[in-house]
């Protein structure tokens, strides 16, 4: 009897000195076939897109106007090389010729000749551009925080890569060019505010028509307005904005279609940038964002 109690003592001791099933481990140990510790959750954060914070309010209004102080002062530093934009805006007038679309003259003489029409499009080619613009960008930060940062970046993009344009093909507007083809109606209107001509034509750079900013920046405000707003009158306006601003450039005679063309280039690449850098289309994002840091 001893000895029986003496084997089932044994017995119990090897049965609690062996190690308990992989799947039971009590320490976590991995199970057969399973993913490595962290890797499962590496792999997921390489498909979440990048996390998005809403910038405190006065860091973006001033990023905003150093921003747009260094591309105008960038834009205007950049030689203004008369021969040449000369030389390309006859290139580009003969390329609209072979292509068909070399109608922007008879336009601008037509819109000129309604003195209320031209004087209203002279004023709107120069304020509306910047002002919708900056609209536009409170409105998200305020309405569309999640998507802020990611829709900026795309102006920032396309305006910065538009600096590369001015530099490499040096273009004078239509009615800048060589002859009596065009009316320089701010010219001849004598309209308040523009820097296309006057006094003010110094302080900017009368050579930089390719691309053209105002329908990147309007083509931007458009998509940006149609894609998110709620009322459809508000998304009508957004559709129609760079519509009458593809009218206004061409009547004032600042711009061929072929600028209008390289606007919508450069915004491309904006859209193309912030969808690499965030990992998708910025009005895909969530609406919302985490909140500034240090608040």
């Amino acid at each position: 009897m001893g000895a029986s109690t003496t084997r089932t003592a044994q017995t119990d001791k090897t049965a609690t000195a062996a190690p308990a099933p992989a799947d039971q481990d009590p320490a976590g140990a991995e199970t057969a076939g399973a993913e490595p510790a962290g890797e499962s959750d590496r792999a997921t954060g390489a498909r979440r897109p990048r996390a998005v914070r809403r910038p405190t309010i006065w860091f973006e209004i001033v990023l905003v106007l150093v921003f747009y102080a260094v591309y105008s002062a960038i834009r205007n530093a950049v030689p203004e090389q008369r021969l040449q934009a000369l030389d390309n805006a006859d290139r580009v007038w003969k390329a609209e010729h072979l292509l068909g679309i070399a109608v922007e003259d008879s336009i601008n003489r037509a819109a000129d000749s309604v003195t209320w029409l031209i004087l209203t499009m002279n004023y709107y080619y120069a304020t509306l551009h910047f002002i919708v613009t900056v609209l536009v960008l409170a409105w998200l930060y305020h309405s569309h925080p999640g998507r802020y940062a990611a829709t900026r970046l795309v102006v920032f993009a396309t305006t910065g890569i538009a600096l590369l344009g001015y530099y490499l093909f040096p273009l004078a507007p239509p009615r800048l060019m060589r002859g009596d083809t065009f009316v320089d109606t701010v010219q001849v209107h004598q309209t308040w505010g523009s820097m296309a001509s006057g006094n003010l034509a110094d302080m900017s750079n009368q050579y930089a028509a390719m691309p053209s900013m105002h329908i990147g920046w309007s083509v931007w405000c458009g998509i940006t307005v149609a894609a998110l707003a709620k009322p459809l009158w508000a998304r009508l306006l957004g559709a129609l904005y760079p519509l009458v601003t593809l009218t206004v450039i061409v009547c004032t005679a600042n711009h061929f279609w072929l600028d209008a063309v390289g606007g919508v280039i450069c915004l491309a690449f904006g859209f193309a940038l912030s969808f690499g850098w965030y990992g998708r289309i910025a009005y895909r994002l969530p609406r919302l964002a985490s909140a500034p840091a240090g608040a």
